[in-house]
């Protein structure tokens, strides 16, 4: 992906403009310490997209521009199966940011290449976010229905379930829309 590419996924209509990032995101110590990245400039996104060898959604580029990667408030997503977690939803700690230098980045030491080959994780797309279970289940954007240029749906992804793929989202702007808090699913 050359940077003309990087530029292009990030221009048009900000689909997230409205999400408050004070409501969304916690900004404890330990997100900023291990998630929290400084926000992308093209350099950074070319770069890391170069380096996953996809092209990240506008939405997810946008939304890291202001706050780049961390812990959720509202931590749970809507599945339409069973999953090892919960009947109804699945839960997650956090979005990793657009860099390389913190481990909870999309290029960091636990980032998204470090599940497939460390995890055995299938190699359907980008893992961006990761769940309480320490590793036992993923969230990504899967790019296999669009390429890797296309707008990916996003996955949960379950290890313990001979990695069973779940559909939570038709895009990532719809996925940050549907999460909710914890306790709006009874466990």
């Amino acid at each position: 992906m050359n940077a003309n590419q990087a530029s292009a996924s990030t221009s048009g209509t900000d689909l997230l403009a409205d999400i408050d990032p004070a409501e969304f995101w916690d900004d404890s110590t330990a997100a900023a310490r291990s998630y929290v990245s400084p926000a992308p400039d093209e350099g950074v996104i070319a770069q890391v997209q170069a380096e996953l060898g996809y092209r990240l959604p506008r939405s997810y580029i946008s939304m890291m521009r202001r706050h780049n990667g961390g812990l959720l408030r509202r931590s749970c997503a809507s599945a339409n199966s069973r999953t090892t977690w919960a009947d109804d939803h699945v839960a997650i700690n956090g979005i990793f940011g657009i860099d390389r230098r913190l481990e909870h980045s999309l290029c960091g030491a636990t980032g998204s290449q470090f599940w497939i080959d460390e995890w055995g994780y299938p190699a359907l797309g980008v893992y961006f976010a990761d769940c309480p279970s320490a590793g036992h289940d993923m969230i990504a954007l899967d790019y296999r229905g669009c390429g890797r240029d296309g707008e990916p749906q996003v996955v949960h992804v379950d290890q313990e379930w001979d990695y069973k793929i779940t559909v939570l989202a038709e895009n990532f702007a719809q996925f940050v829309r549907s999460l909710r808090a914890e306790e709006d699913f009874e466990l």
